[in-house]
């Protein structure tokens, strides 16, 4: 079996592991809406995989989970749907909003207008760095730590850190496996955390100090790092125009490469 084939099952695992938890989160915390886009989004998430999975990567960029204008419309970690379709060349599939969705934040797919400053940021960044999207993927891969949306009653984004450890950390232990499964079967060599959150989700999932290069293991050593986030929130990220965001992304991928 295939690489890609493998990252296709190890994903439908984690789909199917979140889906079995959405009446619980929603049940039992502020969530009020907790959606899977590795479920509804799976025609556009396949693409990814499909085209991107196997060019040879050995570093991973982690991020922590969608948003609603990114990888919830297009099923593509920092997904904003104009570089999701122009860059990472996915092909707009119709999607079915989940029945439990906000209705504030109902599904459009690669129609939205709207586009995620995040996953922008990101992506343009890639494709200024590396030239396309396939020497992109020769050198990194992009996942989401965890694949679920969580949104409360406002419509605001819940991080997983925000949710009851009780009722999160099965869900995240299992996160934690998809992690080390995918980094398995890309041989991936370094884990760039994409901010602090996803940077101690790494460390956790492969047992390693919380300072420090990495891990070991089966004999392969692990680098663990961190990036600045591009969210728009961060003071970090919009310094100069996002310059500096820009500066340390790079600086961080430079010091991560095979």
């Amino acid at each position: 079996m295939s690489t890609v084939e493998r990252l296709k099952q190890a994903a439908l695992r984690l789909s199917s592991l979140c889906n079995a938890s959405i009446d619980v989160i929603e049940a039992k915390s502020d969530v009020a809406h907790a959606t899977n886009p590795l479920d509804y989004a799976w025609p556009h998430h396949v693409q990814y995989l499909e085209q991107w999975g196997g060019l040879g990567a050995k570093t991973l960029l982690l991020g922590m989970n969608p948003g609603p204008w990114g990888m919830a419309q297009t099923g593509v970690p920092f997904g904003a749907t104009k570089v999701a379709q122009d860059f990472l060349n996915i092909e707009p599939k119709q999607l079915a909003t989940p029945s439990n969705a906000h209705p504030k934040r109902q599904i459009e797919g690669m129609a939205l207008e709207r586009q995620e400053i995040s996953g922008t940021r990101l992506w343009n960044l890639m494709e200024g760095h590396y030239g396309s999207a396939k020497s992109t993927f020769e050198n990194i891969f992009v996942v989401n730590h965890c694949p679920l949306l969580l949104l409360g009653e406002r419509g605001q984004n819940i991080t997983p850190n925000k949710v009851p450890k009780a009722i999160i950390d099965p869900i995240l232990d299992a996160c934690d496996e998809h992690l080390k499964q995918v980094v398995d079967l890309l041989g991936i060599t370094h884990i760039i955390g994409i901010g602090k959150y996803a940077e101690e989700r790494a460390r956790k999932a492969f047992n390693a100090p919380k300072k420090g290069n990495g891990a070991t293991v089966a004999g392969r050593e692990i680098i663990i790092d961190t990036c600045w986030h591009p969210s728009p929130a961060s003071p970090l990220a919009n310094k100069n125009d996002g310059a500096d965001w820009r500066a340390n992304v790079i600086a961080c991928l430079e010091r991560n490469r095979n």
